[in-house]
């Protein structure tokens, strides 16, 4: 038996995942790396370290599972979105730490292309609401920042890339460039019509077109790896929340799902052409299988995973995040108080830059239980937020929300969402469908079923929570939430 191999690089860690052929999980190894912020909304990463700690995941995860290269069908490859790298062609190492996703210098310099009426035609083109999460505002902060960067970059000598780039380049000895459209389609430099990269946006962000990587198919042969992992072909690469999508089997128009990692991302399938959104969410592309092409709405919340991460490392009100469930169901309620973890800014559908978080309706009863359950709720608070604007834009009320990601593992969390949305949570068995549809995707590529289907059939499902809140009860809940935001919005402005 040959099994399908998934990077999953997320935000915080590097994880390598075995599947066979049924979408059981053979092998499993995880590792977290080091988050850098030199500056008050500053996030960087190491990109040399990513590379090493997810090449090292992967070859133990062969390890341990008795395996070679040789028994590996394919690779897939999905990755954290929108994180920019910049490295030298010649010497194959970053020019500058990696800005991520999450990171917020580029927030004033959105502001002006606002001022400067460029909304518009970037949206039309891209689908994307001017916003400093997206690649191109990074990229034009390192090319204006690096010493040499301007001249090394029009030369050629560099190369621009999102992690998935990265991983590819460092796979394969530098032989190939490349991303895949579901990853191009978040740098605000792609346009979503002609399927290529944009001239005018990238005059617009003073961005030289030799330091793209070519633009790929999310399911098809991009590259043979080399080192510890040679002869296995890359086959699959998607951005992360796209990847979940196509592991949750979400493939019909409708079908939404919520992935709840450092963040939370919501996306809705919407079929073969992009759908413009009236309620600030983004169209994106979905995936790219042979000639056809699906897209998506999607909606980002910037803080959910992380918010537990700041209780464990920043408060140290719990030793480690699967502690958190208990300690926020002891008990009953917040006791009044909501917390906004605005600490990127807030995402859809407010898109506030400079928003920042805020701990509000504090008495002198509050315990560290009612500030767990308050960071938990958070969580689902902001996925409703974004639920209701997608519900706006389709029409029509969700039917049900599929989750998967590290903290759908808690039933408090999923229940409450529940509670809030009025509609039912469905979790799968495999609640890590963000490496299965990178190995699906991958798989499909390389003939690895004899039946396609198999590649997109839904996990079985390992929980259904039912709305059990009452509508007032909702209604009050939500109320006190929208109040706390509006006392979290703007707060860095003039800072």
């Amino acid at each position: 038996m040959k099994y399908l191999l998934a990077l999953d690089q997320g935000t915080t860690s590097c994880r390598a995942m075995l599947f066979d052929a049924a979408g059981a999980i053979r092998g499993c190894v995880q590792r977290e790396f080091a988050q850098h912020y030199p500056q008050p909304g500053w996030v960087e990463h190491d990109a040399r370290e990513i590379w090493s700690v997810q090449l090292a995941v992967a070859v133990e995860t062969l390890a341990q599972a008795g395996l070679r290269p040789a028994d590996i069908a394919a690779l897939g490859i999905t990755n954290q979105r929108e994180t920019t790298v910049v490295w030298d062609r010649k010497t194959g190492l970053p020019v500058a730490p990696a800005i991520v996703w999450q990171d917020r210098r580029t927030a004033r310099l959105c502001d002006q292309l606002k001022q400067d009426g460029a909304s518009g035609l970037i949206r039309e083109k891209t689908g994307l609401v001017v916003d400093a999460y997206f690649s191109a505002s990074k990229l034009h902060w390192i090319l204006q920042h690096v010493p040499e960067a301007r001249s090394k970059a029009e030369a050629g000598d560099w190369a621009f890339g999102t992690i998935d780039s990265w991983l590819v380049w460092n796979l394969t000895g530098g032989k190939v460039h490349c991303t895949d459209v579901s990853n191009a389609s978040r740098t605000m430099l792609y346009n979503l019509h002609t399927g290529e990269w944009d001239d005018a946006l990238l005059r617009l962000f003073g961005i030289p077109r030799g330091l793209l990587p070519t633009v790929r198919a999310s399911s098809g042969v991009c590259g043979e790896a080399t080192g510890p992992l040679a002869g296995i072909p890359i086959a699959g690469i998607a951005g992360d929340q796209q990847a979940a999508l196509f592991g949750q089997g979400c493939t019909r128009p409708g079908m939404v799902k919520n992935t709840y990692g450092t963040g939370c991302f919501l996306l809705m399938h919407t079929g073969t052409a992009p759908v413009a959104s009236s309620n600030q969410l983004v169209s994106t592309v979905a995936w790219r299988v042979g000639d056809r092409t699906d897209y998506a709405l999607e909606g980002s919340v910037f803080i959910a995973g992380a918010v537990v991460q700041w209780l464990r490392d920043g408060l140290g009100l719990i030793r480690t995040s699967g502690e958190i469930e208990a300690l926020a169901a002891s008990v009953p309620d917040t006791g009044g108080v909501y917390l906004v973890p605005a600490f990127a800014g807030l995402g859809a559908p407010h898109w506030d830059p400079h928003a920042r978080g805020t701990l509000v309706g504090l008495t002198r009863g509050t315990t560290a239980a009612h500030l767990a359950r308050a960071a938990l709720e958070s969580i689902a608070f902001q996925s409703a937020d974004v639920i209701r604007a997608m519900e706006a834009d389709a029409g029509a009320p969700l039917q049900e929300l599929r989750v998967d990601g590290g903290a759908s593992v808690n039933n408090l969390l999923m229940q409450f969402q529940a509670d809030l949305l009025g509609a039912p949570v469905v979790r799968p068995h495999i609640a890590e469908t963000t490496a299965l549809g990178a190995a699906r995707l991958a798989g499909l590529a390389t003939g690895y079923w004899k039946d396609p289907k198999e590649a997109t059939a839904p996990s079985t499902t390992d929980q259904r929570f039912e709305p059990r809140l009452g509508t007032d009860e909702r209604a009050r809940r939500l109320a006190g939430w929208r109040k706390a935001l509006e006392r979290a919005k703007h707060w860095a402005l003039d800072a």
